[in-house]
């Protein structure tokens, strides 16, 4: 049986890729698997303070920490399309003045949206002066689907999205690189301060489920590649075989008549 050089180069690198695409969603799952354990580590730790001095984002993101200092509420950016129990809604970021210097945003909680009118906010309480208040570190307060930038363009109070650089660069605060997802506020002898907004917050998604699908899927191409250029090779060597008995099948010989004897 002769090999056909070109198909079979054609199935061996659909087999090197594919194979290798689905290495890589394993590596992903392992490197999401690792994240996940991290993240569990860090809510039980102790919060990190937050002060003026400037914190990497891979140094702090999923930690908890703790900041003190001022709310404020006139540079308070609502980011839509933030569904709660299938309730429209806003996220509710500010900057917080710290105290010892510096800025650092706060995703503060949820609040429901109206129907009727988008740019109706409901009431919901900042407290005046300095407060210590908990959170995650995140790299950004939630990113929604959007189409082009026009539902995040500057000097807007709803926005779709909001990116810290982005907004440091329109204020010019000098902003930590990444935001606090409230939790709450640190406990005091004070009763509890309620602001009515909600911090029911989502776990973080790691979808490792889904970068294992994808290798299974990835390695199953490969499987079929394999199949496929198995099958091919049988049936031109069944068809070899055949050509080659028709050609030596002998010839009938002369047909001899009565008359010939």
């Amino acid at each position: 049986m002769k090999i056909r050089l070109v198909p079979a180069l054609l199935i061996l690198i659909v087999m090197a890729v594919t194979i290798r695409l689905g290495f890589w969603q394993r590596d992903r799952a392992h490197q999401k698997e690792a994240l996940q354990a991290q993240i569990t580590q860090y809510e039980n730790a102790a919060p990190q303070d937050v002060g003026a001095a400037p914190v990497a984002l891979k140094d702090i993101e999923f930690h908890r920490v703790r900041a003190k200092g001022t709310f404020l509420p006139a540079r308070v950016v609502y980011l839509d399309n933030r569904p709660y129990n299938d309730q429209p809604g806003f996220y509710v970021v500010m900057p917080l003045k710290l105290d010892g210097g510096g800025y650092v945003l706060v995703n503060r909680g949820w609040l429901p949206r109206s129907i009727d009118d988008r740019e109706r906010i409901a009431p919901y309480e900042t407290p005046a002066g300095s407060v210590e208040v908990e959170g995650i570190a995140r790299a950004d307060a939630s990113r929604a689907f959007e189409l082009g930038a026009g539902g995040s363009a500057p000097h807007q109070k709803i926005r779709q999205n909001l990116g810290v650089a982005s907004y440091a660069a329109e204020t010019g605060l000098p902003l930590q690189p990444f935001v606090i997802q409230q939790t709450g506020f640190v406990p005091t002898a004070q009763p509890p301060f309620k602001d009515g907004l909600v911090r029911d917050w989502p776990a973080p998604a790691t979808d490792v489920e889904r970068n294992i699908g994808y290798m299974f899927q990835w390695w199953g191409m490969a499987a079929a590649a394999l199949g496929f250029g198995l099958y091919a090779a049988r049936r031109a060597a069944t068809k070899e075989r055949m050509q080659g008995a028709g050609k030596q099948k002998p010839e009938p010989g002369p047909v001899h008549s009565a008359k010939d004897a």
